[in-house]
């Protein structure tokens, strides 16, 4: 009995080719042109440590890059939006910059870090 060299499991979707004597899954390589950026990269590796049985089948799927892409294009807007409130919200402008630089850059640097946080738990790990 010879064996079919393709074989597509009707059940979960996903299509193996013949290595040998194994059939082993098409694992469809990350499309060219898709960048993942740093809150992708995160959330890739939460996956990858926290939620195995998920990213592989994304992985298998061929849907975990555009998946991790959309998450970190995601997490960019969300980034934005909430420095920009924040900022507002703590008063900090132009005109403390002009007047004290330090106190604007450590103003700054809490509400970056805040936003980051926030992004970290509500996005990322979950």
């Amino acid at each position: 009995m010879e064996l079919k060299k393709h074989y597509a499991d009707e059940q979960t979707g996903i299509s193996y080719t013949i290595h040998g004597d194994y059939y082993l899954p098409d694992i469809i390589p990350a499309e060219e042109g898709i960048t993942i950026g740093r809150w992708g990269q995160m959330h890739r590796d939460f996956l990858r440590n926290n939620k195995k049985v998920v990213f592989s089948i994304m992985l298998t799927q061929g849907t975990l890059y555009h998946y991790l892409a959309e998450i970190d294009k995601q997490a960019e807007d969300m980034f934005s939006q909430l420095v920009s409130d924040m900022v507002k919200a703590e008063d900090v402008t132009e005109q403390l910059k002009a007047d004290n630089q330090l106190l604007w850059i450590q103003k700054m640097n809490n509400v970056q870090a805040t936003a980051r946080e926030i992004i970290y738990n509500e996005l990322i790990c979950n």
